[in-house]
């Protein structure tokens, strides 16, 4: 296959690795506009990830060989700014909809904080999963740990921004 034909599909080197239909920086907004009603943005994030580690969620690398993949993409400098970007992407995308749900004035700070703390938790998630992947961990032993940083963000979580937004019918 010649490098044209790849650029006909893919628009730039990191998307072959980063699809952005996969890598998407409405990951976090959708969970929390798809999230039940009596649901918090919090709950619905945490809740999302909990999901998905106790699933082995590709989404998440929790798959077998992922660490090799992982080891690449730390190593290209540009891969590694698109993943920090596409978190600052993440967290700004899930400040809009925050704001727009709860109707916050331009000067309300709680969207941005309360998207920057959950931004935060997922970032800690993914970090783990590449460290432990890195090492050689299977992906059961990782699901194990992250359900366990989850249930430890939960409850360090407070309840200003555990009860955040919560769904109305």
């Amino acid at each position: 296959m010649s490098v044209n034909t790849v650029y006909n599909y893919f628009e730039a080197k990191e998307d072959l690795i980063l699809p952005p239909d996969q890598a998407s920086a409405r990951r976090l907004a959708d969970i929390v506009r798809d999230r039940a009603v009596g649901e918090s943005a919090a709950q619905a994030v945490v809740g999302r990830l909990r999901d998905e580690a106790r699933r082995r969620d590709r989404r998440l690398g929790l798959t077998e060989g992922f660490g090799r993949v992982y080891r690449m993409m730390r190593a290209a400098p540009t891969l590694t700014a698109r993943l920090e970007e596409l978190g600052h992407q993440m967290t700004e995308e899930l400040a809009a909809v925050l704001a727009e749900e709860t109707a916050a004035e331009p000067d309300d700070l709680r969207p941005r904080v309360v998207a920057a703390q959950l931004g935060a938790c997922q970032a800690l998630v993914f970090a783990e999963i590449g460290e432990r992947t890195g090492a050689g961990e299977p992906p059961d032993t990782i699901a194990a740990a992250i359900l366990k940083i989850l249930d430890t963000v939960e409850e360090m979580l407070g309840d200003p921004v555990r009860d955040y937004a919560i769904k109305k019918a």
